[in-house]
C-alpha cells in the first residue's frame, strides 16, 4: 500500500510489522521443526572451489539448520546478480578473507530469495510458518535456504515469487545509492550508468519515483528497456559519450565501473554528486581502486564523490514492497531458469547479455 506520509518515495526507516497469528499455514508446535522429507536432504547448486560457472554443480546436500533468530525458507525463486558472480569467482581476492581463502565456506551460492517460511527459530516474532517472504538469504540456489529474521519482509500479494526474488539485493542497493549516498531530490537531473542492469534498472525507476529527470546509459540493444523503465533519455554508450559536455547532471549513479573519475566529474554540475556503486572492473585484489581515489579527492573539490556499499535490512525491503505493490517499481526480469540451469544463467550475466535481472526458479 502506498505511503501517505510526507517522506521521500524512497522511504524512511520504520518499525517492522509483527506477523499475523492467523497467517496462512501458521501452526503451533515447537519452533524450528521442519516437516521430514525423505532423507532430510535437498537439491542445491554447489561449488567446492572458486572459478567460472564451470565449477557449479547440481547436487543433493543436507538441509540447513537454523538458529534462534533465523528462518528456514522453502525457496520458490532466487535472483541472480553481480554479487553472486564475485562470490563464485572469488574476485576481487579480498572477498576471500570473509568467504574462505581457498574455497567458499558456504558451498551453496545465492543471496536474493523469495519463498515460503518452512520453519522459524524460537526468537522469531515477525513471521510464521507458511508466510510468503522475500529478502536476503544464504545459499538461495537451493530448495531451502536460511535467512535472518531481520533481513526478510512479507512478499506483496500482487508480486510473483519470481518478481520478489529479483527485488531485494538490487532494489535495496539502488535505493540506498539514491537516497543515502546521492541525496536525490525532486527536479534534479540524474544520470544512471548501467541503467539496464540489475541495480541500474531499479535506480532509473526509483529516481523517477522521487521526481527526478532521468537519463540512462546502456548498450544499443538495451535502450528500449531503459526507456520502458521511465528514463526521459537513453544514451547508447557505443555511439555517444555522456561526458561530452553537452549536458550536465546533479547526480550520477555509476553501476558500470568503467568511467574514470575525470569523466564523471565532466558530466556533473559544479556542485553535483557522483555515487560509485560496487567494484566492477576495479582490479583483482580489492576492487576498490576507483573508490579509494574518489574518497581521497572529494574533500578538495566542490563536487561530491561518494562511495556506497549496500546494507541488508528489512526496512528497505518493506519500502520496496510498498512501491512494487503500488506499481511504482516493477522488477525487470530478462529470463527465468530452472535450478539445474543456474550456471547457464551466470554465464549470460557475465557476458553482459542479461537485461535487468535473471531469476532461477526452484
Amino acid at each position: 500500500m502506498e505511503s501517505t506520509g510526507q517522506h521521500s518515495p524512497l522511504g524512511e526507516d520504520r518499525p517492522s510489522p509483527t506477523s499475523r497469528p492467523d497467517a496462512p499455514g501458521a501452526r503451533t508446535g515447537q519452533p524450528g521443526v521442519v516437516p521430514s522429507a525423505e532423507d532430510g536432504t535437498m537439491r542445491a547448486i554447489v561449488q567446492r572451489e572458486y572459478g567460472s560457472a564451470d565449477v557449479l554443480r547440481l547436487a543433493r546436500v543436507p538441509r540447513p539448520a537454523i538458529a534462534a533468530d533465523q528462518i528456514l525458507v522453502k525457496v520458490r525463486a532466487a535472483g541472480l546478480d553481480r554479487g553472486t558472480w564475485h562470490l563464485v569467482t572469488g574476485t576481487p581476492y579480498a572477498i576471500r578473507l570473509a568467504m574462505g581463502l581457498r574455497r567458499p565456506r558456504n558451498p551453496v551460492p545465492g543471496m536474493d530469495l523469495a519463498g515460503t517460511v518452512a520453519a522459524v527459530g524460537s526468537k522469531v516474532t515477525r513471521f510464521a510458518v507458511g508466510d510468503e517472504v522475500f529478502g536476503y538469504g544464504r545459499g538461495s540456489f537451493a530448495e531451502y535456504a536460511v535467512a535472518p529474521e531481520a533481513k526478510l519482509a512479507h512478499k506483496p500479494a500482487g508480486l510473483s515469487f519470481e518478481q520478489a526474488a529479483a527485488l531485494a539485493v538490487s532494489g535495496s542497493t539502488a535505493m540506498q545509492a539514491l537516497r543515502d549516498a546521492g541525496r536525490v531530490r525532486a527536479g534534479q537531473r540524474v544520470l544512471v550508468i548501467g541503467a539496464s542492469g540489475g541495480v541500474g534498472s531499479y535506480a532509473v525507476q526509483l529516481a523517477k519515483a522521487s521526481g527526478a529527470e532521468v537519463t540512462g546509459v546502456a548498450s544499443t540493444g538495451k535502450l528500449d528497456l531503459v526507456r520502458a523503465l521511465g528514463a526521459e533519455r537513453a544514451i547508447d554508450y557505443t555511439r555517444e559519450d555522456f561526458a561530452d559536455g553537452s549536458r550536465s547532471y546533479d547526480l550520477i549513479i555509476d553501476t558500470g565501473g568503467n568511467a574514470s573519475l575525470g569523466r564523471l566529474r565532466r558530466a556533473l554540475t559544479p556542485t553535483g554528486t557522483a555515487v560509485i556503486v560496487g567494484g566492477e572492473n576495479a582490479g583483482l585484489w580489492t576492487g576498490l581502486g576507483r573508490q579509494f581515489r574518489a574518497l581521497a579527492l572529494s574533500p578538495f573539490i566542490r563536487q561530491r564523490l561518494a562511495v556506497m556499499f549496500a546494507r541488508e535490512g528489512a526496512a528497505d525491503l518493506e519500502r520496496l514492497a510498498e512501491l512494487a505493490a503500488a506499481g511504482r517499481v516493477v522488477p525487470a526480469i530478462d529470463a527465468t531458469y530452472p535450478l539445474e540451469r543456474m550456471p547457464e544463467a551466470l554465464r549470460h550475466l557475465e557476458a553482459g547479455e542479461v537485461r535487468g535481472k535473471a531469476v532461477v526458479v526452484v
